[in-house]
C-alpha cells in the first residue's frame, strides 16, 4: 500500500509539472505540403493540460492555420523548422500564432515563422493576420525567433501585462501596413531585436481610452522600415506613460515601400527610405507623459525627429519628454520638427547631445513659407508639413519649457533656411550649439512671438551675417548671455512689430 502510495504521489507530481512533446509524437508531417494544425495545436493542448512544458517542433517545415498557444507552454521552433501560414485567408483567426488570455507561456528557438503574405495571395485591404498576437496575456516571452513575409502587422501585443521579447528577427516587406511590432501594452521588454518592415517598426499604440501603455522598455534594436523607426501613435486614444528607449541604430530599409509615392517628396533622391527615425504623437485625446529617448543613431531617413500634439479626435496632452544623444544624417528638406496647436502646448523638454546632419538645398520658398496649422491632420509628417519646414534644423511651435543644449547642425549642401525656428515657443533655454551659417543672409535663428528664451553658449568660429531675427509684437523677454557674437555682422534684426526692447545682450563678446 505504501508503495502504491509512493508511485500514485510521483504520477501527480510528473503530471503537475507537465511533461515534453514533440509535436511528431502527434502526427505532424514536415513536408511543408501536409496541412499540420491539428497536430500541432493536440500538442499544445496536451502539454497545457498536464502542468504545461515544452512543445518541440523540430527541424521540417509545417504547414498550418491559426495556432493557439495556451497556459504554461513554451512553443520551441528550432533551428531549421518553419511554421508555414497557409496562403487562405480565411484559414486565421488573427494570426498564425495567437495567444487568448494566457500566462506564463512562451515561443522560443531559432526557428523561422514564414506568413508567405504576398499579395497575390492576401487583399492589401481587409481581413488579414499578424504572424504573432497576444491578446490579454500575462508573463509571456519571445526570444529568438524569425517571423518573416507576413500578411499584415508581424507581431501584435495587445492589452498584455509582462512581456519579454528578446533576439527575434522580422523581416516583412511583402504587403502593405506591415508594422513589425506593435505595443498595446504594459510592463514590456523588448531588446537585441532586428526589424526590417515595410511600415512602422516597432509602434507604441493607445487604441482603448480606458488601457494606459506604461512601463514599456526598449534596448538594443537595428531597424530597417520604409515608414517610422520607432513610433507612438497614431492611435493615442488613452495614454503612454513611463517609457524609455536605448540604444538604437535606424538604417537605410532593405526594400522600397509598396506604395513609392509615400516615400518620395521633392528633394528626396530615393524612395527607399524611412519616413520618421523617432515620431512621438499625440492627437486622439489621450496624453503622453514621461519618456526618456538615448543614444539613438540614424541613416536612410525622411525626418530624424517628429513630435506632435495635435487634435483629430480631441485635445489632449504631451509632456515632461527627453530625448538625448541622437545622430542623424537625412535626405530630404522636411527636417525635425516639435509641434503643439494653438491652445494645446508641449510642455517640458529637454533635447540635448544632438548632432544632425541635414541633406540642405533649401531656398527662400522653403524659408518663408507659411506653414498651416493642420489641427486634425493625420500626424504624418509630410501630410502635416508637406516637403519642407521652414529650418534646416528644428522647426519648433506652440511649446512651453524647452531645453535645447549641446548640438550640432551641419549642412552637407548650402540652405537659405534658418537653423532653429521658434514660432509662440515660451520659457525656452537654447545652449552651447554649433550650426551652419545659411545662405541669402538668413538668420541662425528665427523667432515668432516668443517670449522668455534664453540663448547661449553660441561660438562664432567664422564671419555670420546674421545671428538672430524676432518677429511679432508679442515678442519679449529674449536674452543673449555669455555668448561670443565677435564675428557676427548683425546680432538682431527685427521684424513685424518686435520692438528693440523685446532683447537683452548680457555678458557678450
Amino acid at each position: 500500500m505504501k508503495i502504491y502510495l509512493v508511485l500514485l504521489f510521483t504520477f501527480f507530481t510528473i503530471c503537475s509539472r507537465g511533461a515534453d512533446v514533440n509535436i511528431l509524437d502527434f502526427g505532424a508531417v514536415p513536408d511543408g505540403k501536409t496541412l499540420t494544425t491539428e497536430a500541432i495545436q493536440r500538442a499544445i493542448d496536451q502539454c497545457s493540460i498536464t502542468g504545461g512544458g515544452t512543445v518541440t517542433v523540430p527541424q521540417g517545415t509545417y504547414l498550418t492555420h491559426t495556432i493557439f498557444l495556451k497556459n504554461g507552454v513554451n512553443l520551441s521552433i528550432q533551428k531549421g523548422a518553419v511554421i508555414l501560414g497557409d496562403t487562405d485567408p480565411k484559414a486565421f483567426t488573427g494570426a498564425i500564432i495567437y495567444a487568448d488570455q494566457i500566462e506564463y507561456a512562451s515561443i522560443t528557438g531559432q526557428g523561422i515563422i514564414n506568413g508567405q503574405g504576398y499579395a497575390k495571395y492576401f487583399p492589401t485591404e481587409g481581413p488579414r493576420h499578424s504572424i504573432v498576437k497576444l491578446f490579454k496575456c500575462k508573463n509571456i516571452t519571445v526570444k529568438d525567433v524569425s517571423m518573416i513575409n507576413s500578411p499584415t502587422w508581424v507581431f501584435s501585443i495587445y492589452e498584455c501585462d509582462g512581456v519579454r521579447v528578446n533576439g527575434v528577427r522580422i523581416y516583412s516587406y511583402v504587403n502593405q501596413n506591415n508594422d513589425g511590432i506593435d505595443i498595446f501594452a504594459k510592463n514590456v521588454t523588448i531588446s537585441d531585436c532586428t526589424i526590417d518592415s515595410e511600415d512602422d517598426a516597432i509602434c507604441l499604440k493607445s487604441e482603448n481610452p480606458d488601457f494606459l501603455v506604461e512601463n514599456v522598455a526598449i534596448t538594443n534594436c537595428i531597424i530597417g522600415t520604409n515608414c517610422n523607426a520607432i513610433k507612438f501613435g497614431t492611435s493615442s486614444y488613452c495614454g503612454f506613460k513611463n517609457i524609455t528607449i536605448s540604444n538604437c541604430v535606424v538604417r537605410w530599409p532593405i526594400e522600397a515601400a509598396k506604395i513609392p509615392p509615400r516615400s518620395t517628396l521633392k528633394g528626396c533622391d530615393t524612395d527607399t527610405i524611412a519616413e520618421v527615425g523617432i515620431a512621438l504623437e499625440v492627437v486622439d485625446g489621450g496624453f503622453m507623459d514621461q519618456v526618456a529617448i538615448n543614444n539613438v543613431s540614424m541613416t536612410g531617413i525622411q525626418t530624424p525627429l517628429f513630435i506632435r500634439l495635435g487634435s483629430r479626435k480631441g485635445p489632449g496632452t504631451l509632456k515632461n519628454i527627453l530625448i538625448s544623444n541622437i545622430t542623424a544624417t537625412d535626405e530630404t528638406l522636411l527636417n525635425s520638427s516639435i509641434t503643439g496647436i494653438p491652445g494645446s502646448i508641449i510642455e517640458n523638454v529637454i533635447v540635448r547631445d544632438l548632432i544632425f546632419n541635414s541633406k540642405g538645398k533649401g531656398s527662400m520658398v522653403e524659408a518663408t513659407a507659411i506653414v498651416p496649422e493642420k489641427i486634425d491632420s493625420y500626424p504624418q509628417a509630410n501630410i502635416v508639413f508637406g516637403y519642407s519646414v521652414p529650418a534646416y534644423g528644428m522647426y519648433i511651435r506652440h511649446v512651453r519649457n524647452l531645453v535645447m543644449e549641446n548640438f550640432i547642425f551641419n549642412l552637407l549642401a548650402p540652405d537659405a533656411r534658418p537653423a532653429l525656428v521658434l514660432d509662440d515657443c515660451h520659457d525656452i533655454r537654447i545652449n552651447n550649439f554649433d550650426v551652419d551659417i545659411p545662405t541669402n543672409n538668413q538668420p541662425l535663428i528665427r523667432m515668432i512671438q516668443s517670449t522668455n528664451v534664453t540663448i547661449s553658449g553660441y561660438q562664432s568660429v567664422e564671419p555670420i551675417p546674421s545671428f538672430i531675427m524676432l518677429e511679432g509684437e508679442l515678442t519679449h523677454s529674449i536674452k543673449l548671455t555669455g555668448n561670443d557674437l565677435s564675428r557676427v555682422k548683425e546680432v538682431v534684426k527685427f521684424r513685424n512689430g518686435c520692438k528693440d526692447s523685446a532683447v537683452k545682450l548680457l555678458n557678450n563678446f
